[in-house]
């Protein structure tokens, strides 16, 4: 498995790729310095010229997702395509419960003032043209990892999977025509009136009508369920109260009744289609855009015999076959920019941190920081098979300080 390292002159110029081999041979014979190690980045002692630069042309694959972003580095050489760099963001989606965490403060907060003057049209929220914080977030995680890329390796053009879901599709399951799009796909506005309405007016467990009506999550809140048409049904008091504290037994029987499942899986698909204009702006602020399509991509990834992945799909949007897809990948989470650990560090080891630490049994694991107990000099790391509980920090063995984004190398 090839790995290529980042090279860097003394101006901090970018030159091409090289192999990991030869950029040790420059750092033990003191022609380079270590600049990073995850992903290994290298500084050369002296200036290149501009005539002395390679110009080949490097193209930016980004396969979009709502989850997780493949995203690749292909070179384009006069004989063969180098794969230069490949891997995959994992995005964040703990930003929605720490955003209702801080709404809640807040609404405490002002709950228990005296009087406060009542505001309006002063928050983001009630402006056009916002993008949710939380689909945002992902977007702009993305262009902090290829911002960070560039400053490493010259990057020629982006190519970028123009993605298209019918979300209206999915939740109807047939295909719907051009002006249904304009109509509600339910009976009312007012979601609950809807459920009722689309039942009958009667209780769907024991057929009732001429009593109180109550609306029931198929799927509770507490396992995630959706607020939506699919996961909502109408029962009477009595078969309400036999579903308390046991609604998984009855999933199945309710959702086989409506003929309807819980769409909660089709966030990550809304994710996608949101903020697309937004992530193509900043990309064509960076350099040339191409959008390419699904369609195209399974077909060179067939025609290439490339394994599905969201790094390999990166590497097949960007137009370019290469000689081979074997090289080192990375697994690469954009973090919080400002920790909120009380204690700074333990022995010199900091929240976030790469560590490595063997145990009595011989096992060896290495992993990022994600605890630190000063008192017992220990600390908790997480390792990409195992959570490390309070090891002795004296005994872990620093690989690297963190900086912004984590770089997890799959192949160690």
């Amino acid at each position: 498995m090839t790995n290529y390292v980042f090279v860097l002159d003394a101006a901090g110029k970018q030159l091409a790729p090289t192999k990991e081999t030869k950029a040790w041979f420059f750092i033990r014979k003191e022609h380079a310095t270590l600049v990073s190690k995850y992903p290994m980045v290298i500084q050369l002692n002296k200036e290149v010229s501009d005539d002395e630069i390679c110009k080949d042309e490097i193209r930016c694959g980004i396969d979009d997702g709502g989850l997780h972003v493949g995203i690749a580095l292909v070179q384009k050489c006069q004989t063969k395509n180098k794969v230069v760099f490949k891997g995959t963001i994992e995005q964040r989606n703990d930003v929605k419960h720490l955003m209702d965490v801080r709404r809640g403060c807040r609404h405490y907060h002002r709950y228990h003032k005296r009087y406060r003057q009542s505001r309006f049209n002063n928050r983001s929220s009630s402006k056009r043209g916002r993008i949710a914080p939380s689909i945002l977030q992902k977007r702009q995680a993305t262009v902090r990892v290829i911002n960070q890329l560039n400053r490493w390796i010259h990057i020629t053009n982006y190519w970028l999977e123009d993605v298209s879901i019918d979300i209206r599709a999915l939740t109807d399951s047939y295909k719907s025509y051009s002006w249904q799009y304009q109509k509600s796909n339910r009976l009312d506005e007012n979601i609950r009136k809807a459920v009722i309405l689309r039942d009958e007016c009667k209780c769907m467990e024991c057929g009732k009508s001429n009593c109180r009506l109550e609306v029931h999550h198929i799927r509770p809140r507490r396992l995630n369920g959706s607020n939506t048409l699919s996961n909502l049904i109408t029962l009477c008091e009595k078969c309400l109260q036999k579903t308390e504290g046991s609604e998984e037994l009855f999933m199945d029987k309710y959702f086989s009744l409506l003929k309807s499942s819980d769409n909660k899986n089709l966030n990550y698909a809304q994710h996608v289609m949101i903020g697309k204009k937004w992530l193509r702006e900043q990309l064509s602020n960076l350099g040339l855009l191409y959008l390419t399509n699904g369609g195209d991509t399974a077909n060179k990834r067939i025609d290439w015999n490339i394994e599905k992945s969201h790094s390999n799909d990166a590497i097949c949007i960007t137009d370019l076959q290469p000689d081979t897809c074997d090289v080192k990948e990375w697994t690469i989470k954009p973090m919080r920019r400002q920790s909120k650990a009380k204690t700074d560090n333990v022995l010199g080891i900091k929240h976030r941190d790469l560590v490595e630490y063997t145990f009595k049994n011989g096992e060896t694991h290495k992993g990022y920081v994600t605890a630190l107990y000063p008192k017992q000099n220990a600390i908790n790391f997480q390792s990409p098979t195992k959570h490390c509980k309070k090891v002795n920090a004296k005994k872990c063995r620093l690989l690297w300080k963190f900086n912004k984004i984590y770089w997890l190398d799959n192949v160690s």
